[in-house]
């Protein structure tokens, strides 16, 4: 058998076509003819090129770096908020380029739809040609199968209308489309790679209507619920909420639950001290109004689903319960506080305020606050600063101090129930005119200076904040993912390929058969293919005896042809 690299089309004729329906390829010196029709057709000839669909994809992915490393307002504008503060130099160039809004920025629409129409505008065509290719049949052999990648040749003394039949079946055998052309059989194979190669970009479509579908009818938001504490699926029910342009409010899937006890335990020892074992949240749970209530455990990466709504665990903090009481001993605020980690051993902090219902020595109302700083495992008086040792209660201690005054809640402006604004507040003051602070531990009380009260840390409770997405078409997205996947498997690593069988009598009677194949690309596959199918139709029609009239005996004898026997 011989290989060759280069083919010459003009003798291969429609037999080297259509192996692919990728368009063909424009010299680029070729210019579009004057006027506006003539640059249409050219644009729209490059905009859905391959080239320039592989173009847009790669812009696409690189226009989404700045949304994974950049803050983005859709996810969270408290830290968009912080980066601009930090970052005043680049924050500017940033917002001018719209990179806190990466996703619904002109330019990263623009790539997106272009990406859209061009693969819309590439596929179509390919589709069309490629069920034309199904409906018909493979090419007649070339003039010269010598000139082929792969070639065999050996003289039989079979007739050539036998060879040809078993040369037809056994293509047929080998999963090949297979007919006769006049002295010649023509088979094909590998259809499954173009196959794959419009299930991959019909897949691309998918995904970006999936996603963009995701993006305009999509719904998160955020809630912290103390144990014994529950949430309604309304937005009024939601700590945070964003969604899609198109999202409607009552697109909300119908459902509660209800926070029974979060549980989480944590290594004691050696270097992963404090890491979560056990970390999740049991809640009871029902759908509708009247639904039945089940239990569930939700952990991490575990979520509850309803309805298509999903509820994913997402942290977990402390919520001391604080009491308060007035000069006259009465109580008139009592809660569980949630305080926010900052470490990973649930060192917290938060601010406690009592808004009504406190009056003064003078029996004046007014208002209270207290700044709070919490540790679940206190490492004792004297042993440095006060942050958590471990993130289980093994020790609490909540330290405390206070002011009096007007938290500016009736101001009409949002604040952040975390944190405590003392510009119209004055500081207790204690015996020596220090600022009044304490540290408390569970069952212990502070007592305010001069008659004013005093505030009780009572117990803990603990609290668990929740994601609840709904993310239309998640399941196309997924669908589409996995069949391009697919699509892409087959069209790496399948080959396209056709092989013909000649067998004509030769000029001393006996039959010659030539036998070549060609694949669109350069493989070690081919021949190894050809060979052996040669060797199956060499059983059949086996080398005839004799000498070979094109043998001249001044010249010395040549390898018997590759899948031929001597």
């Amino acid at each position: 058998m011989s290989n060759t690299n280069t083919t010459d089309e003009r003798d291969l004729g429609q037999a080297g076509e259509q192996l692919s329906t990728a368009p063909r390829e424009e010299p680029t010196a070729t210019l579009p003819s004057m006027g506006v029709i003539g640059w249409a057709r050219w644009f729209w000839r490059q905009l859905t090129s391959m080239r320039v669909a592989l173009i847009l994809l790669f812009l696409l992915s690189l226009g989404a770096v700045p949304g994974s490393l950049i803050p983005q307002n859709s996810v969270d504008e408290l830290k968009v908020q912080t980066f601009k503060e930090a970052h005043t130099t680049v924050s500017p160039v940033y917002e001018k380029l719209q990179f806190f809004d990466v996703y619904s920025s002109v330019w990263f629409s623009a790539i997106y739809i272009l990406l859209f129409v061009s693969l819309i505008g590439c596929i179509v065509p390919r589709t069309w040609q490629f069920v034309g290719q199904l409906r018909g049949r493979p090419p007649g052999a070339p003039r010269k199968l010598t000139r082929l990648p792969a070639y065999t040749t050996w003289r039989t003394d079979a007739e050539p209308e036998r060879v040809r039949e078993v040369a037809h079946s056994l293509l047929c055998r080998r999963r090949f489309r297979s007919h006769v052309v006049g002295d010649a059989v023509a088979a094909e194979k590998g259809y499954l790679r173009e196959t794959g190669n419009l299930l991959f970009h019909i897949a691309l479509i998918v995904m970006l209507i999936a996603f963009a579908g995701g993006q305009l009818f999509k719904s998160e938001g955020g809630k912290l619920i103390v144990e014994g504490d529950g949430f309604a699926n309304t937005i009024t029910q939601y700590d945070d909420f964003k969604s899609g342009s198109l999202f409607d409010d009552d697109d909300l899937a119908p459902f509660s639950f209800d926070l029974q006890d979060f549980v989480g335990t944590y290594e004691r020892n050696g270097p992963q001290r404090g890491t979560p074992r056990t970390y999740e949240a049991r809640v009871t749970y029902a759908e509708g109004a009247d639904g039945e209530t089940k239990k569930k455990v939700i952990e991490v990466n575990k979520p509850l689903v309803v309805d298509g709504t999903k509820v994913y665990l997402n942290a977990h903090g402390y919520a001391p319960v604080i009491s308060v009481k007035d000069g006259k001993g009465k109580e008139v605020y009592r809660s569980a506080v949630p305080l926010l980690p900052i470490d990973n051993n649930v060192t917290s902090t938060g601010a406690i305020k009592v808004m009504d219902g406190y009056k003064d020595k003078n029996g004046k109302k007014s208002q209270l606050g207290f700044q709070a700083f919490f540790v679940p495992t206190f490492a004792g008086d004297g042993q440095g600063t006060m942050f958590s040792q471990y993130p289980g209660l093994d020790y609490p201690v909540l330290a405390l101090n206070g002011y009096y005054g007007s938290l500016g809640v009736d101001s009409g402006l949002p604040q952040n129930v975390y944190q405590l604004d003392t510009s119209k507040m004055k500081e207790f003051k204690d015996s020596n005119g220090d600022k009044l602070k304490k540290r408390l531990r569970p069952g212990e009380t502070m007592k305010l200076p001069d008659g004013a009260g005093s505030i009780t840390f009572e117990s803990v409770e603990e609290w668990a904040s929740f994601q609840i997405t709904r993310q239309p078409a998640s399941g196309w997205a997924l669908t589409g993912a996995v069949a391009a996947i697919i699509g892409l498997a087959g069209s790496l690593f399948i080959q396209r390929r056709r092989v013909w069988v000649r067998a004509v009598r030769g000029a001393d009677g006996v039959t010659v058969v030539e036998m070549a194949g060609l694949g669109r690309s350069e493989s070690a596959k081919l021949p190894e293919e050809l060979t052996g199918l040669a060797i199956a139709l060499h059983d059949e029609a086996p080398t005839a005896s004799g000498p070979d009239p094109d043998h001249r005996p001044d010249q010395p004898s040549e390898e018997p042809a590759e899948g031929a026997e001597k």
